[in-house]
């Protein structure tokens, strides 16, 4: 289904200043930042994670290990036929147990992904704190989850999409409001 972009609400510069913000309320947070691992919801989670891990190395001067984690196998609105397969420990090669985890997403919007990705988390281990870093919070949450960062509210109706483009997938740094062509044409 195509889609007509409604507003572009930030480029490069704009992601990249949120990044720096959200950053720094993460080392404002974990004065331990040698005890803090940035998991990545994959894909864009990933590199957000990774592009965060760069600034804290940075202004910090500690580099914070990041590991991308494939949430597939947790989702609810999959068919779950058979047992759940656990994450690949060869991609979390980190023991979770007593970290501060701070798991990145690029969008949340009904709270399942994050819901996911920690039922996940804890098949790894049992960290300390996890702790939700959102770069985009679109609303309409299902389930009682909350960011403990967020880059940017963004309030969209249901049928309204939020796309974050990123140079490392997408070969451009944006997020888009978009809404499906047939959508439009019913107004």
């Amino acid at each position: 289904m195509e889609a007509k972009i409604k507003a572009r609400i930030m480029d490069s510069g704009k992601i990249r200043r949120t990044l720096v913000r959200m950053a720094t309320e993460i080392a404002e947070r974990n004065r331990e930042l040698d005890n803090l691992v940035i998991i990545g919801v994959k894909t864009r989670g990933h590199y957000l994670g990774q592009r965060l891990a760069d600034i804290l190395k940075q202004n910090e001067g500690v580099e914070v290990p990041v590991r991308a984690l494939d949430i597939t196998p947790y989702r609810d609105d999959l068919d779950s036929k058979g047992k759940k397969q656990k994450p690949d420990k060869a991609e979390i090669d980190i023991d979770l147990d007593g970290k501060d985890v701070v798991l990145v997403d690029d969008v949340i919007f009904t709270g399942r992904t994050s819901r996911a990705a920690m039922e996940a988390i804890f098949d790894l281990g049992r960290p300390r704190t996890i702790q939700l870093a959102v770069f985009i919070d679109r609303g309409h949450r299902e389930l009682p989850i909350r960011p403990d960062y967020t880059g940017r509210l963004l309030p969209t109706s249901r049928r309204e999409r939020v796309e974050v483009h990123l140079k490392e997938i997408d070969q451009i740094d944006e997020v888009l409001i978009t809404e499906p062509k047939e959508a439009l044409n019913k107004k």
